[in-house]
């Protein structure tokens, strides 16, 4: 195999580690606030791989590629918007992926729910998938939404939000405050169904959410 092949072969596995990454992140994200039916967008899988950055490098030999500046990464209606991302894939072939961001900035997410005029968003100063582990982390001013259409049903917020894929449970952890910094408390906001969403309530108030340290979802 010449140098050029060589490279273009390198450069076609470490994109498909980036999507399988992305796929094990958007599965993760995507589930916080659903079934286990409720699946990201299928047709996302069969859609090209967009990449825009202002440099992108392959190590072949350390299985990492490193993207940075201004990094667009689209697949379908999966988006994932960074200042540097970085992929790689262990010798059992996991994958890993971190994506952070620029001060003053935040990572964002976003990919449709199969089937559903809905949409899952996070944000947060880096996001991160372990792929031995099939573990979601967003750390730091963390946000997790679904939007049906434009409207927001579900929020969670804190410092770290972690998913596990395998066991479909979600915690959620606020901050101590320090001497610079106040202390951040985990806040959720959850809708009722959408069939449910309309039955009148009675003029009965819906009452204000109150915030915890740390809360742990498990899905049914």
């Amino acid at each position: 195999m010449n140098k050029m092949s060589l490279q273009a072969t390198s450069a076609k596995c470490s994109q498909m580690g980036l999507v399988q990454a992305l796929c094990g992140l958007a599965c993760g994200l995507v589930l916080c606030f659903s079934s286990p039916m409720a699946l990201a967008e299928k047709a996302d899988k069969n859609k090209p791989l967009n990449l825009e950055a202002d440099s992108a490098n392959y190590d072949d030999v350390k299985q990492l590629m490193v993207v940075e500046g201004r990094v667009l990464v689209s697949k379908g209606t999966l988006v994932l918007r960074a200042a540097r991302v970085e992929q790689r894939e262990d010798p059992e072939g996991n994958q890993f992926m971190v994506a952070t961001a620029k001060a003053g900035e935040q990572v964002f997410f976003r990919q449709k729910r199969e089937g559903l005029d809905e949409y899952m968003e996070g944000e947060a100063d880096h996001i991160d998938y372990d792929g031995k582990a099939d573990i979601v982390r967003l750390a730091g001013k963390a946000v997790l939404r679904r939007l049906r259409g434009s409207t927001l049903a579900d929020e969670s917020r804190g410092n770290l939000i972690v998913f596990n894929n395998t066991t479909e449970t979600m915690n959620l952890n606020g901050s101590q405050a320090t001497t610079s910094l106040p202390g951040q408390r985990v806040r959720m906001m959850l809708s009722p169904k959408a069939d449910k969403a309309a039955a009148p309530t009675g003029g009965v108030p819906t009452p204000a959410l109150r915030g915890s340290d740390q809360v742990e979802v498990k899905q049914p």
